[in-house]
């Protein structure tokens, strides 16, 4: 890149310390802090325990993260789009007690998958319906359809378990592809691939972030406002159809309690990712970067028998701390830019 670029971006006459604050900004991006952050953990890792750097148990460690990362690439979008889904985690157990009835009567491997997808699909079509025909508040309705899923599961299920499927089903969330590779990091690596272009390379992409950042603006330029947010919840519906499959073939049965609580653990994966709660802005590589940090530190907890209730503090720790940060940053940004204003004059 010439120098001239440099001033140009800077919006400076070029001086060196424009250019290397231009230099710095750039590589302060949250991204390479986050991938800096994802290295450090797996050299600690690694110092941590003898096991760690073994090829089956770094396979293994994906198995930590890839179900709630593959809804957390569709929860990005929908976040950016200045809206939200709490009940994922309750789909997730909507769809596995459907697939488990399916499977008591009889419903071979393709027709398992098939209903899953559907109820996910259903659930989010549910979803979207509510919040962008009566205009509700996504918060509130996903906080409500999250209990209504949960306890139709209670309801169909009570205190019994679904364990009949068929063992070609198992294959989804315990085969591999290849070597370690398993199915779920190879789906997930495609689906990785897939949501960063739709979110940056295509119009849709564009609307998302114009709908997130001002959706009067966006309807008076032609976006159609209602269709992409109900897009983007039946999005992360099949997103959560598609984690509820793999999920319960990788334990092999269903329970009401099924991903109980990962909706908590989806959206600071996605907030991880410097995506901005409130929307408008974020991208599919910090999001990817975010799931390996938080599988990365789930697995090394587990190596080194740390309870699962101090996972979950440093989850809801995690949440607000990357919430609060950027808002501190901003802050400090604006003092020191009133520092150097006052200096150079």
């Amino acid at each position: 890149m010439t120098d001239h670029t440099l001033d140009t971006l800077a919006g400076s006459p070029g001086t060196l310390p424009d250019r290397l604050d231009l230099g710095w900004r750039r590589w302060m991006r949250w991204e390479v802090l986050l991938l800096a952050v994802a290295i450090g953990i797996f050299l600690i890792n690694s110092f941590a325990s003898p096991y760690f750097l073994d090829p089956w148990n770094l396979s293994d460690a994906t198995f930590n993260f890839t179900e709630k990362a593959i809804i957390a690439l569709a929860m990005a979008l929908l976040i950016i789009a200045g809206d939200i889904d709490l009940s994922v985690a309750s789909i997730i157990a909507l769809a596995s007690v459907t697939m488990g009835a399916a499977a008591e009567a009889g419903v071979g491997t393709p027709g398992l998958v098939a209903v899953g997808l559907l109820t996910g699909l259903a659930a989010g079509a549910f979803n979207g319906f509510l919040i962008t025909r009566f205009q509700l508040p996504s918060i509130v309705v996903t906080i409500g359809t999250m209990s209504l899923f949960r306890g139709i599961c209670y309801i169909a299920l009570g205190d019994g378990v679904y364990r009949n499927y068929p063992s070609s089903f198992a294959w989804f969330g315990q085969g591999y592809v290849w070597w370690v590779f398993s199915f779920e990091l190879a789906l997930f690596a495609v689906l990785a691939f897939l949501f960063g272009l739709l979110l940056h390379k295509t119009v849709f992409g564009r609307q998302i972030f114009a709908v997130g950042n001002n959706p009067v603006a966006a309807l008076f330029s032609g976006v159609r406002v209602q269709k992409v947010r109900f897009s983007l919840f039946l999005l992360t519906g099949l997103a959560s159809g598609i984690a509820s499959i793999l999920l319960t073939a990788r334990v092999g049965s269903t329970r009401p309690s099924i991903a109980l609580g990962w909706e908590l653990e989806v959206v600071t994966m996605v907030v991880l990712g410097g995506v901005s709660i409130m929307g408008g802005s974020g991208t599919i590589v910090g999001v990817v970067i975010a799931a390996f940090v938080m599988g990365l530190v789930t697995f090394g907890f587990g190596l080194l028998n740390v309870p699962g209730i101090v996972m979950s503090i440093f989850v809801g720790l995690l949440l607000i701390g990357v919430i609060a940060l950027p808002i501190g940053i901003r802050k400090l940004a604006r003092r020191w830019q009133g520092v150097s204003g006052r200096a150079k004059r």
